[in-house]
């Protein structure tokens, strides 16, 4: 069943992604080589709880921790852990969900650590590029499918495969609401988009094979053929003007941009 929401609830969901948001882009300060994804975990967990909020994922159908942290070739779900120490040239997807208010945030960033390799960069370029192109379907009006497709169609015309087992989904008072929101498909199928629905649109992007595997830990899920992913996800609400982004990547953005400035030599340096 599909809910729709009020405009009321949908500032709350906006808050709760902006946070989510904001959390993102703490984190965008530590993903560097030499710091463990459990450490990254306990950062996001004291920003979300000092702000007035409780980690989404922490108890979620019995997942362990506050971040969903998979590197390389792990796409979804990866657990943080002591063990995993980020180095440079990894991939780093953080999936990062909040309840406040009774609603929850639910987004994801791809980060780069250190210098990573050309293809890499442009898997990430091009994973970001196709979820703008599946918001831009978010309109009242059209279907799933058309979201579906022009991710799809956008990830595969670079070379690349679209996860299909995995797959977006509504957001409102549970984490996944109706519909299920997936990153392939064909135009004008699916559920019709109305105002008031509320979205989660989250490309999950293979380098090589879209064939994907769990780990042994009933969670981590990977490519089969052990090639990088990707994943970026965004919180839509469906509006009479369009869509309406609900999370915000400029402050993760930002983040990364001042520390590229941080650590730019000065030509006095050179």
């Amino acid at each position: 069943m599909i809910y729709f929401k009020t405009a009321e609830e949908i500032e709350l969901l906006r808050e709760n992604n902006r946070l989510v948001s904001a959390t993102l882009a703490e984190l965008a300060k530590h993903v560097r080589a030499g710091v463990t994804t459990l450490e990254l975990d306990r950062i996001a967990e004291d920003f979300i709880r000092s702000h007035g909020a409780v980690p989404g994922f922490l108890g979620y159908n019995g997942f362990p921790n506050t971040l969903c942290i998979s590197v390389n070739e792990q796409v979804v779900h990866g657990i943080p852990s002591s063990k995993v120490v980020l180095k440079d040239g990894d991939v780093v997807s953080v999936d990062c969900g909040t309840f406040m208010k009774g609603f929850y945030g639910d987004s994801a960033y791809t980060f780069a650590v250190g210098k990573i390799a050309p293809e890499a960069e442009r898997l990430l370029r091009v994973t970001k590029e196709a979820l703008y192109k599946g918001v831009a379907q978010a309109q009242p009006g059209h279907r799933i499918g058309d979201i579906g497709y022009a991710v799809q169609e956008h990830a595969e015309k670079h070379g690349y495969s679209v996860v299909r087992e995995m797959v977006g989904h509504g957001l409102g008072r549970k984490m996944h609401e109706d519909p299920q929101v997936p990153n392939y498909g064909a135009r004008g199928r699916g559920p019709l988009l109305k105002t008031g629905m509320v979205i989660c649109i989250e490309p999950m992007v293979n380098m090589g094979s879209r064939e994907i595997v769990f780990e042994r830990d009933g969670w981590t899920v990977r490519t089969r053929d052990r090639k990088p992913a990707a994943h970026f996800e965004f919180a839509v609400a469906i509006t009479k003007d369009g869509p309406d982004v609900l999370t915000d990547f400029g402050v993760i953005e930002k983040a990364l941009n001042n520390l590229s400035l941080i650590h730019t030599p000065s030509p006095r340096d050179s």
